[in-house]
């Protein structure tokens, strides 16, 4: 029985309405007992998201996510009701902008778009340097936006882009994006040029210890993660990937010995939510559409677009059903999978949302939801001090041991 704590009063009445008190809350049922607990912890905690696409989302077409938002996935009013502080703003650049030289001025530009996002509202948002920039916001009511980069092409074979990158703000390298670069190859890329990391990335991943700029091994092949391993005197993250148990054959996610090797390391996995990360039938769906797509283009000499894709994937959906969407079920399936091979101290948050288009699981749809995965989580047994661990407290604590071996380097 739950004991109401109350200010003692004189008479029975007030003897009666504390015992009905207490009585309306025993009837609470655990459901709704974990809900009332997920909607607290998220008021409380500091949630890192380790991958959110905002800015490649307003580069296509500016809109003000300082405030309530029509599309995409995030905006401030939907950030502070799910409990968000501190989402890692990608820097996304294009495999294809490396071959055209415009990969930095590209992440340039996406910088300056965070900062712009800041400027607009600097009582909402903050550009966060270090765990200590996102306690301090986090007590000041702020979001914190630290800054990752998604493909290493920006650096351009010149270290001395690290240093200036880290100057401003970029706190994890995402090594590779869909194609293999300069640095490595990718897990999506045939070409494997490198057999894992090239000679200059073993150069980058030294100096990104040095910086105290975190390793980021999503997107990247098997081989350039053993790599990364092999080379590294930190921890390193897998800022948006999932496990590859629940999808075999897909290089994208982690293998289960890729995973107990990073937590070995002393990193963590940051699970993606896209559907087709959490799901195999979406994963086969996803494919299939997109090999019919790059066909129904190809035989009728079309230009690649989003519109063109969507009018196909509509078309699609209707000759071969919707599009089957995970659960938030599946998606708690691979913290769990994640927390059996190592620990709960190896696993986070990294939905990619904004970057998965209309792929989003079920109960998991934007910013908004973070307290549906909390109470998942509770459902399933594990410890507040767990979910407060999963939900930052690794991250964080990855990013101090990054930082600390810089501070001796």
């Amino acid at each position: 029985m739950k004991f109401c704590r109350t200010k003692l009063a004189s008479g029975f009445m007030a003897l009666v309405f504390m015992l009905a008190g207490c009585g309306a809350a025993d009837k609470e049922t655990p459901a709704e007992q974990n809900g009332s607990r997920a909607l607290q912890i998220a008021r409380t905690a500091i949630i890192v998201d380790g991958h959110v696409d905002v800015p490649d989302r307003v580069a296509l077409e500016w809109v003000d996510v300082t405030q309530a938002t029509d599309g995409g996935d995030y905006d401030y009013p939907r950030a502070v009701a799910g409990g968000l502080n501190a989402p890692f703003m990608s820097i996304y650049t294009a495999a294809g902008l490396e071959a055209e030289g415009r990969s930095r001025e590209t992440a340039e530009h996406l910088i300056d778009l965070v900062e712009k996002i800041v400027a607009t509202a600097p009582e909402k948002h903050a550009i966060a340097r270090s765990p200590a920039d996102i306690e301090k916001h986090f007590a000041a009511g702020i979001i914190s936006l630290p800054l990752g980069m998604e493909n290493g092409s920006p650096i351009e074979g010149d270290l001395a882009n690290l240093m200036h990158f880290y100057d401003r703000g970029i706190r994890y390298v995402t090594l590779a994006h869909g194609l293999s670069n300069h640095i490595a190859d990718s897990s999506y890329d045939t070409n494997r040029q490198w057999g894992g990391l090239s000679e200059f990335g073993v150069e980058v991943v030294r100096e990104m210890n040095r910086l105290g700029i975190m390793v980021d091994v999503s997107h990247i092949s098997d081989d350039a993660v053993l790599d990364v391993l092999e080379v590294t005197t930190a921890p390193v993250i897998a800022s948006h990937s999932s496990a590859r148990h629940f999808t075999p054959g897909w290089e994208r996610n982690l293998s289960d010995d890729l995973i107990v090797r990073l937590a070995a390391n002393g990193g963590i996995v940051m699970i993606n939510f896209g559907s087709a990360f959490i799901s195999k039938e979406a994963y086969d769906y996803s494919l299939a559409r997109r090999d019919a797509y790059v066909k129904y283009r190809e035989s009728n000499s079309l230009e690649a677009s989003d519109e063109l894709e969507d009018t196909f994937n509509r078309s699609y959906a209707a000759e071969h059903g919707a599009y089957p969407y995970a659960t938030l079920d599946q998606v708690l399936d691979h913290f769990d999978h994640v927390v059996r091979l190592t620990s709960v101290d190896n696993v986070g948050i990294g939905s990619d949302y904004d970057g998965v288009g209309d792929s989003l699981p079920i109960g998991l749809k934007d910013v908004s939801t973070y307290p549906n995965l909390i109470e998942g989580l509770l459902n399933r047994g594990y410890t507040e001090e767990d979910i407060r661990k999963i939900l930052g407290g690794n991250l964080l604590r990855v990013w101090r041991a990054v930082e600390a071996v810089a501070a001796i380097s």
